[in-house]
């Protein structure tokens, strides 16, 4: 039973929320666009869930759940578009083609548990459908290029899935791409990577540059010729996390047309946060891959230095004000990262985006800026790199190089 003092803090609490008129407008204005979400991992989460994993008929929706997504606090957020996250482990010795596949196959019955809510996306076109029957529009993006294995056959088989995106690697070094928390060993793009860029241009598949390092990102510039995103990244300037994009390749975003989706992980934000995790890396440096062993490292270096630092909604705002400011309003956008992990304070969930958008107008963004950010550039970049595919399919047929041929040249 709620005490009497208990519910009339409650009470003002909602009181609040229905009458704050920034929080108002905010709502307002979601509701006349489409909010886009440039990455959730909820289909690993229900992969790992500790009661069922893999079920998605037990990991149920419409029901409140112990992570930060279900419907009823969908519908509460706004969100009209989701990029779900076909998220494979680039540590997990082999494999990648099946847990890949489990995965399109887990996010894709996901999808269609709930057609009251949901519907999968696999254009522009599907989103705006989607999103006008009041749906959330529900794309895929494939999560490290480690799951291709050196096959563009491969790539194309994933697209005709429904995968539209592909961030280029995940936290280790491919054959043919440097990532950002690997040591490098190629200096950006093999001429294999650079291909790998061209075959998604024509087949129309996002190039995402999240994880990789500052130099695949100057060579995926280079060689794209559709936008470019970052589908969940922050700004480098503001929390020296090698995840985060620096200064320069955000000034060069408004050439490419593309735009960095910025995300709310607490260390790629906050930068407290950051140190207590560069500490714990420096001792669990050099660990092999063993989730278990690494969550009970996790817990003895929270006992012996305490929690990490709590990041806020304000440092998200941090983020994309200057996102917007050193790349311009048109190439910036939103990507929670939700994960079953820790939260910003204020971002607790999928019901917190009005929240996030009210502390802007409260920062003075327009609302002309505040559509772009929640949606209109990832529409228009996705709807370029659509048009870019058109005209590169009538051009050329489907790539056959390996990376055995191209990357054997000198």
């Amino acid at each position: 039973m709620i005490r009497p003092a208990g519910f009339a803090l409650l009470c003002s609490c909602l009181l609040v929320a229905q009458t704050d008129p920034t929080l108002l407008h905010a709502r307002k204005l979601l509701k006349s666009t489409i909010l886009v979400d440039g990455h959730n991992d909820l289909p690993w989460m229900i992969r790992e869930d500790p009661k069922a994993p893999g079920d998605v008929e037990a990991y149920d929706l419409r029901k409140r759940t112990t992570g930060e997504v279900d419907l009823v606090r969908l519908k509460q957020g706004l969100l009209g578009a989701q990029f779900w996250s076909i998220y494979v482990p680039g540590e997990i010795k082999g494999g990648f083609a099946k847990v890949q596949l489990e995965q399109f196959d887990l996010a894709r019955r996901m999808i269609a548990k709930y057609p009251e809510a949901m519907e999968l996306a696999l254009s522009t076109a599907d989103i705006r459908r989607i999103r006008a029957k009041g749906r959330v529009a529900s794309l895929l993006g494939m999560e490290g290029g480690h799951v291709l294995e050196n096959s563009l056959g491969a790539l194309r088989a994933y697209y005709d899935l429904g995968a539209r995106y592909l961030t280029l690697t995940h936290n280790v070094t491919l054959d043919w791409a440097d990532a950002a928390m690997d040591k490098p060993t190629h200096g950006g793009l093999t001429r294999f990577g650079k291909e790998v860029v061209r075959e998604m241009n024509r087949l129309g598949m996002l190039v995402d540059l999240s994880h990789v390092s500052p130099e695949v990102m100057r060579d995926a510039l280079d060689t794209s010729t559709a936008p470019v995103i970052f589908s969940h990244s922050c700004a480098r300037a503001l929390v020296d996390h090698p995840r985060n994009v620096p200064d320069e390749i955000l000034k060069r975003m408004a050439a490419n047309g593309g735009l960095v989706m910025v995300t709310f992980i607490p260390p790629f934000v906050n930068r407290a946060s950051r140190e207590w995790e560069a500490g714990l890396e420096k001792v669990a440096k050099g660990m092999s891959y063993d989730e278990a062993r690494y969550k009970q490292l996790e817990a003895d270096y929270i006992q012996a230095h305490g929690p990490s630092p709590k990041a806020s909604l304000k440092d998200v705002a941090d983020h994309i004000d200057h996102v917007a400011k050193v790349a311009g309003h048109d190439h910036v956008g939103i990507a929670s990262d939700y994960w079953g992990g820790t939260t910003p304070v204020g971002l607790e969930d999928v019901s917190k985006y009005p929240d996030l958008f009210a502390e802007l107008i409260r920062r003075g963004w327009s609302d002309a800026n505040l559509r772009k950010l929640a949606g209109e550039n990832l529409l228009r970049a996705f709807a370029r790199a659509e048009a870019v595919a058109g005209q590169l399919r009538k051009e050329r047929p489907p790539s056959t190089a390996t990376i055995e041929a191209m990357d054997a040249r000198k």
